[in-house]
Order: structure tokens, then sequence, then C-alpha cells
């Protein structure tokens, strides 16, 4: 979409309804996924997110596409609704103050340059610390600061990396990575809890903080019992397709169409899942009985298991099985995902809206569900530069509108948590 630089739409997030962190002011210097992504979140939960996007191109994923939607790459979409959009050349003088005015203004900056690129431009935390003590300033890398400084960051080569390939795939197959960009997401998540503890911190001392994430951390961290096979015992995971290494059955079992996934998390769901089946007995055998004896005895069950699925469809067993109490379900796509998700009533998506609050589309909401509801911004993602007028001029006219004052003037020094 075209630049604009009429600010007549520059007030789109600071006139939703007010959530939980509005009034918090969000410097969005991040670009493709994993930090906008964050920022979003921020801005779901209220708080007003300026995106910073270069001139002419802005974010890369706005022309990561197809496929596009009516408000351009459905990639740059699932990441950057209810935020402003300015357009800055940050190699050009005047406009890199105005983004230092920015971050001064700011409660909470977030970016994704490579390690050293914002103190390059005079944007780093140490500098900007002396004129705004309170900023949360998370910085984004693949590979840390230290010696993965110069790595380029990217999902693909950090599932590689990191190991997760490596546990993902079918046995005798080759390394998978997952569906999605599975570790931007992750990160992601790891960024706004980061903040969220960091704005938590400030209310009691005063002071942000300069939080690194990366990456590769952020995988490794939620490698979870894959992790502490290997530290624990000396195990090194290997890949096993949709099968558990812990937890037997806990895969995909073949039925008369399709496969089933089945999940049997203690011995007694197990029995209920023979009886279902009609094959009771094997509850009783000591090969079976326990799930220590089923994980050693995996290959003789999985084909006894699926012999007796063989009878029947995949959604008449999901059906008899759930009826048990055996959890199970069959393969659906996104759509059919999303489709399951509203019949149980957790409206997985929402509408998001132009300036003039008309419809332009559906999105996945952010899926934590606040009892007592909270309100929820529903602004649709900017074109490239559509806030550039109002917040250029915003910027420009030397008032601080107090997102950040009040922690000014802190005696205190600056700190990496």
């Amino acid at each position: 979409m075209p630049a604009s630089t009429d600010g007549n739409a520059a007030q789109v997030q600071r006139t939703t309804p007010a959530g939980p962190l509005a009034g918090l002011l969000v410097a969005d210097f991040s670009r493709v996924l994993a930090g906008p992504l964050a920022t979003m979140t921020l801005a779901d939960l209220g708080a007003r997110v300026i995106k910073v996007e270069r001139p002419g191109n802005g974010d890369d994923t706005r022309s990561w596409g197809p496929p596009f939607s009516p408000t351009g790459a459905t990639y740059f979409d699932s990441a950057n609704r209810n935020k402003e959009s300015v357009c800055l050349d940050l190699s050009e003088p005047g406009d890199r103050q105005l983004a230092r005015e920015l971050a001064l203004r700011a409660d909470v900056l977030v970016e994704n340059f490579k390690p050293g690129g914002m103190d390059k431009l005079g944007l780093g935390y140490a500098e900007l610390f002396e004129g705004n003590p309170g900023l949360i300033y998370a910085s984004i890398s693949g590979f840390g600061s230290a010696g993965g400084a110069t790595l380029m960051g990217y999902d693909f080569i950090v599932q590689a990396m990191g190991g997760l390939m490596s546990i993902t795939g079918e046995e005798h197959g080759g390394p998978t990575k997952a569906g999605v960009a599975l570790v931007d997401v992750l990160t992601a998540k790891d960024t706004t809890i980061g903040v969220l503890a960091a704005l938590a911190a400030r209310a009691t001392s005063g002071l942000g903080a300069h939080l690194e994430l990366n990456l590769l951390s952020s995988l490794q961290g939620a490698l979870a019992n894959q992790g502490q096979a290997f530290l624990g015992s000396g195990t090194v995971p290997q890949r096993m397709g949709n099968a558990h290494p812990s937890i037997v059955p806990y895969q995909l079992l073949q039925c008369a169409d399709a496969p089933l996934a089945v999940a049997c998390g203690n011995d007694g769901q197990f029995a209920k899942l023979t009886q279902v089946l009609g094959i009771a007995g094997l509850a009783q055998d000591p090969r079976f009985a326990t799930n220590n004896a089923r994980v050693e005895h995996r290959t003789k069950l999985v084909p006894l298991l699926e012999d007796a699925l063989s009878s029947s469809s995949a959604l008449i067993w999901q059906d008899k099985l759930i009826d048990a109490g055996v959890p199970a379900g069959h393969v659906a796509s996104i759509e059919e995902g999303l489709e399951y998700a509203e019949s149980l009533g957790l409206e997985p998506t929402i509408e998001v809206c132009n300036v003039a609050g008309d419809p332009v589309g559906r999105q996945i909401r952010h899926p934590i569900t606040w009892i007592p509801a909270i309100p929820a911004p529903a602004a649709a993602p900017p074109s490239l530069g559509e806030h550039s007028g109002a917040v250029r001029a915003w910027l420009a006219d030397g008032a601080d509108d107090g997102h950040a004052s009040q922690w000014k003037g802190a005696d205190k020094k600056p700190t990496k948590h």
C-alpha cells in the first residue's frame, strides 16, 4: 500500500478502548516476526505502539507474499495490528533525532537490529538511559550479543542449529522444521514476559532495564523434557515422528480412513482405550499394563492398536474414545481447527477495522480471555507510513505527554536483566 502522510488516522491506537496497559507508549524498532509479535501483544493489551519503518519498503514482511489480504501481505498482518506506522530514515540526522525523541518518551522500546546497531545510531540503551532511566529496552537477536553477534538470526536456521530439527520428523526420515516460525513465536512470548516483569519491577524501583533475548536461547528454553533428558541422563533425543519418547500410546494411530491422535497419559486411560477397542485383555498383559512396560514394548503394542482401529473411521473412533474419557482427535486443517474452537465458544478470531471503523478482515485474537472482559482494540495493521504526518508533528513539537516523564531523573545506573 502507498505511504500516507495524512495525520487523520494517527489516533487509531489512542481512540480504541483502554486495556490493562493503557497509558504505556511502546517504540517498536523491530521487524519480521519475533519483535513485531511481542509489540502487537502489548498493543492488544492496550499500549500505544508506534512502529518505526524504513521509507519506501518498511518492514520486510510487507512484501512476504502471496498470500495477500485487502490490507497487505498476510504475514505482515499477523503481527502488526493495533499499531501506528511512521517512516523514519535513521541514516538522516533529522529523522534520527525524531527517533531519539520517541525513545525518550517511551516506556518500552523493542528492537532487533544486529547487536550494536542501535548504539551506532545513538539509540542504544546506555545513551537513552541518561534521558529516560525508566525505559524498558528489549533487544532481540538470533544468537546473542557475544560470540554470535555477527550471525544472522532466521527462525529456520535456529531450528536447525538449536536442536529442534533433530527431534522433528519421521524416525527414519530427515530433519524437519516446525510448520510455523515457532522460534520467533517463542521469542516473542519470552520478550513479552520480560517486558511485563520489568514494568512490574519499575513500579517499585523507578528504573527500567535492558533485556537481551535471542532466538537460540528461547528455542532451548522450550526444549523442556527433551532438553532435560540429555542434561539429566545423557540421553540424546532422536526423531520419533508423532510418537512420544516417554508415553505410549501418545501418537497418531491409523484407522480405516485416516490417522487419529491418541494420548493416554496414564494406565487408567489406556485401560479405557482397550475397552472401547474391544481388546481389554491388553491392559492386563504384563507387556502393556504399565506405561514403562508400554514404552519398552512400543513396537509390539502399536500394531495391535491399529489392527483394532482399522475396523472404523477416525471420526467414529474419536467420538467413542472421547465419550469414554480417552483423549483423542482427528488431524484437522487450520480451517477445521478454527471452526472447532468456534464451536467450543472460544472465539478464536476478531474482526479488525480501518480508521473509519469499517471491517476489513479477521485475525487470530490474543489468546487470553479476561474475566471480567477487557476492551479489545481491533485496528487493522497500518499501511506504510499511515501515521507519519501526525507522529512526526507530535515528536517535533517538543512536548512530552508524560508517558515516561515520571521515571526521568532517577539517580541510578542502568541495569541489564
